[in-house]
């Protein structure tokens, strides 16, 4: 059973500056609860440590296309499998709305259960309010990644479809197996 979350909000900063911030992946756990930790392994790969629902969960995930002020899209290569893309689009001088569009697969009787509560929905957007206080506090963003990523098709929102091999890992890193 996928789960859809789209979510979205305006940010009192410029495209530039919201976008330049959700590139430094691995400061995603000063504005996204349960995030531990995200490790940048290069350019296209990260490695995430979680808790979702109570439940300990480790991925990697891939960006799949990145275009300078306009998106981020990535989908999960192993662990919990998740997929989405983020969206910057300018809406006057200085303001940005930042849209999220994601998919997952909930594992588990706790994540199901959490599922219908909608727990990740409330997530997604509590996570957009604190970025938005966090890059508006700041006025800056923290560093930038301006690189274009393409491999070579347009994506649109990837869904778990793009995130098949990733087979879940029902709260276990399947990393730390090998």
């Amino acid at each position: 059973m996928t789960t859809k979350v789209e979510k979205s909000i305006e940010v009192d900063v410029p495209v530039s500056t919201a976008y330049n911030q959700w590139t430094q992946f691995e400061e995603f756990p000063r504005f996204m609860g349960g995030v531990h930790e995200v490790r940048q392994l290069d350019d296209q790969r990260m490695h995430w440590i979680a808790e979702i629902a109570g439940v300990k969960r480790e991925w990697d995930a891939k960006v799949l296309e990145q275009v300078p002020d306009r998106k981020v899209a990535w989908a999960a290569t192993s662990g919990a499998t998740n997929a989405g893309a983020v969206y910057f689009q300018p809406i006057g001088t200085g303001r940005t709305q930042v849209r999220l569009c994601m998919e997952y697969e909930p594992e588990g009787l706790v994540e199901q259960s959490g599922d219908k509560l909608r727990i990740v929905e409330r997530r997604a957007e509590a996570d957009l309010e604190k970025f938005k206080s966090y890059i508006e506090s700041r006025g800056t963003a923290t560093g930038a990644w301006r690189g274009t990523i393409d491999e070579g098709r347009t994506l649109g929102t990837p869904g778990v479809e793009y995130a098949a091999s990733s087979l879940g890992d029902d709260g276990r890193s399947r990393a730390s197996e090998r």
